[in-house]
């Protein structure tokens, strides 16, 4: 079996020093849509340097090159093939806000690995510490199509119940043709985002768009439309990935507060009769 659970979970840590800075900001935060209106000052809180603050999902690209899905899939005991690989989902918890500039450790590990089956389930979790202490942790739930089977624990549903009733916000989001190429620049360079003959090789009509940029734009979203822009409220957010997304389509966010910290969240492609692209999203907040 390519994947060896025990050997997975019992591997060394790998550690490595990230850096990053304003400008490295400014692009991420361009890179999932702001700037529009350009002369917006609550834009301006996301690409002018003197009023900078950082978007929580910054996290998922800071360093661009800490340990992350594919380092973790060439962890000891884990040996797949890239093809069967799918980024299932994502979680972030925030320790404290996110310095504008900042030098870092980042240490990855794999955190679980269950079976599910007809698939493995790998949590690449990785975290995140400068000076002062704790910054964040990241987990990514990578789907192995094929690698399940062994008798293994099924670990925790993904699935929740969703949310009832009508949303209390709704709100959409252009996504530009040119998102997925300026995203990319954060440090994402998969072809499948911006080749159209490698997209059609991996069975899309074009490329589609990064799952973590329709991650960074939907937090983005919830940010500005109910924590009044300020994020330092947010305490962590996850999320299912459950479809993808073309350039040039429209995000429909669906936003419901159950209580006074937590947002549920729904997300689908408006122009294919929403079809469902993050789903099980939660952004907990104070």
């Amino acid at each position: 079996m390519p994947i060896d659970a025990a050997k997975a979970l019992a591997a060394e840590p790998r550690s490595g020093e990230i850096t990053w800075d304003r400008k490295d900001v400014q692009l991420y935060h361009l890179g999932v849509g702001a700037g529009i209106p350009a002369t917006d000052p609550d834009e301006l809180r996301y690409t002018l340097e003197s009023r900078l603050h950082v978007l929580p999902s910054f996290a998922t690209v800071a360093g661009s090159g800490s340990p992350g899905v594919i380092s973790g899939l060439s962890m000891p005991g884990v040996d797949v093939d890239l093809a069967r690989v799918l980024h299932g989902g994502q979680s972030l918890t925030l320790h404290r806000p996110i310095p504008v500039e900042g030098r870092a450790t980042a240490t990855g590990r794999i955190a679980a690995v269950y079976d599910k089956g007809k698939a493995a389930v790998l949590v690449m979790r990785t975290e995140v510490a400068d000076a002062d202490g704790p910054l964040w942790t990241n987990d990514a739930q990578i789907f192995v199509r094929g690698e399940g089977g062994w008798g293994g624990d099924r670990g925790p549903s993904a699935r929740l119940e969703p949310p009832t009733g009508a949303p209390d916000r709704t709100v959409e989001r252009a996504i530009r043709e040119d998102q997925a190429l300026l995203y990319r620049l954060s440090g994402d360079w998969n072809p499948l985002h911006a080749d159209p003959d490698f997209a059609k090789v991996a069975g899309f009509e074009r490329p589609i768009l990064h799952g973590l940029c329709t991650y960074g734009m939907t937090l983005k979203a919830v940010v500005d439309t109910l924590l009044g822009g300020d994020v330092t409220r947010v305490r962590s957010y996850t999320t299912r990935f459950a479809g993808v997304v073309y350039p040039g389509e429209t995000l429909r966010i669906r936003m419901w507060q159950p209580d006074g910290s937590t947002v549920r969240v729904a997300v689908s492609a408006a122009e294919r009769g929403d079809a469902p692209v993050l789903a099980d999203t939660i952004v907990e907040h104070s």
